[in-house]
């Protein structure tokens, strides 16, 4: 792995090198997609249904296209029993987190007549995609339906594709299914997301959509923004580790080849204060890869977007991290904490040389689902706010709204909106 002394100029080459992962680079992508996205408005479940059979090879129909009961049930039957327990262990720590971050609706009554508050309502409906195909991210759905659920979202709709047989994976739809998805269907793709935002014969529309997916179901999400709300438009994974020269170099390359397994855009960060170190870390990367089964991807990845800073002062190390705004960042360091204090930019910090970046992938609680590409300078987490809408409460008694009418009128007049004022006005016309 690449030892790259850090200054000014090297961090500017870095920081612009990882910008051409964003997905909103692949434009080449997006008329293929706004065509894709456009037919299924249009044509609902006839386009839906010919997208999945081109793409995913599945013959779906109305009567096929939602996951039964009697497919839930199948699918738990062949559930491992330890995996089942452990996804259940999971849950019960991803609900916890999150149900501390419900809020409640609020209001503030004066004296003067006035009441002002704050209204907090969830969502009726979330959709969530889930990547299929061969694979199986049983993590990605908890993480993605609990906040929903926690929240009070009613209707929480999950898409998946569907296998060539034109079933769901068993361990998906089981997680789905304990996580509290009301319903599941199978579709895929970019015609999954615009089945979502437009709804069709089959798959009612719903008001937001969530959840990881390939450039075409980012730019799919991308494109039916403001027809529905959206999390974000994700784009390959990254880490960030901070650490001095107590750390140690074996857990420090186990954890950055952890993220850079994904795929081969994945960004793999490690910024020391230790030349030494530095070496150690490339030397037991070198000897993972090796015994790794996703060599290949890592290998790529690692030749990619993988570097080994080495800083001169920790105060550098962590400039560079909150210019970078990683993904996940790790901080092992003598003392962690108090490094955490300055670290402004990161979707999640993981702290100590036992808080190793899958455990918030898995297990711990907070969400995975996190900004990336720099956005963690203005993103957050996935999380039971974005499942909720505010609506501001305003109460003025005719006294209240007597003692400040002259201001509101003033303010509306200075600004030519003389409707504005004369709304106010009216209610005191007969004492003026």
């Amino acid at each position: 792995m690449r030892i790259i002394r850090l200054d000014e100029n090297s961090k500017q080459n870095i920081l612009s090198d990882l910008l051409k992962r964003d997905p909103n680079n692949y434009s080449q992508y997006a008329h293929t997609v706004e065509a894709i996205v456009e037919d299924v408005k249009e044509n609902k479940d006839k386009a839906l249904f010919a997208y999945t059979e081109k793409f995913d090879g599945a013959l779906i129909t109305g009567d096929t296209v939602r996951v039964a009961k009697e497919e839930i049930q199948e699918a738990m039957e062949q559930m491992d029993p330890a995996l089942l327990e452990v996804m259940k262990r999971s849950m019960k720590n991803i609900r916890a987190y999150h149900e501390k971050q419900r809020r409640q609706s609020w209001f503030d009554s004066k004296p003067d007549g006035t009441i002002l508050g704050q209204k907090i309502t969830p969502l009726e409906s979330a959709g969530v995609y889930v990547p299929g195909g061969k694979a199986a991210y049983p993590s990605s759905v908890l993480m993605n339906i609990i906040p929903a659920e926690v929240a009070g979202v009613q209707r929480i709709v999950m898409v998946t594709p569907p296998g060539k047989d034109g079933k769901v994976n068993p361990v998906t739809l089981t997680a789905a299914h304990l996580a509290g998805a009301t319903e599941v269907y199978k579709a895929g793709g970019a015609q999954a997301v615009a089945a979502l935002a437009f709804g069709t014969e089959s798959i009612p529309r719903v008001d937001k959509i969530v959840g990881p997916g390939n450039i075409f179901v980012a730019l799919a999400k991308k494109a039916v923004y403001g027809h529905v709300s959206i999390d974000s438009i994700a784009g390959p994974s990254e880490i960030l580790v901070i650490a001095d020269d107590s750390a140690n170099p074996r857990f420090v390359a186990a954890d950055l080849l952890s993220q850079a397994e994904h795929d081969e855009l994945a960004s793999a960060i490690l910024v020391t204060t230790s030349m030494d170190l530095a070496e150690k870390v490339s030397r037991e990367i070198d000897g993972f890869v090796k015994d790794l089964s996703r060599k290949e991807i890592l290998e790529k990845s690692l030749e990619n977007y993988g570097y080994i800073l080495v800083a001169d002062t920790l105060d550098q190390a962590v400039e560079t991290a909150n210019e970078i705004a990683s993904e996940h960042l790790e901080i092992v360091t003598r003392n962690p904490f108090e490094v955490m204090t300055k670290i402004r930019n990161a979707g999640a910090i993981f702290i100590g040389e036992y808080s190793s970046e899958p455990l918030g992938d898995y297990f711990a609680g907070p969400n995975h689902v996190l900004p990336t590409n720099g956005t963690a300078k203005f993103f957050s987490p996935l999380g039971v706010d974005d499942f909720i809408k505010k609506s501001s409460i305003i109460y003025y008694s005719r006294e209240a709204l007597k003692e400040i009418h002259k201001d509101v009128e003033a303010f509306a007049e200075a600004e030519g909106l003389t409707a504005h004022a004369n709304s106010v006005r009216v209610r005191f016309e007969e004492e003026e």
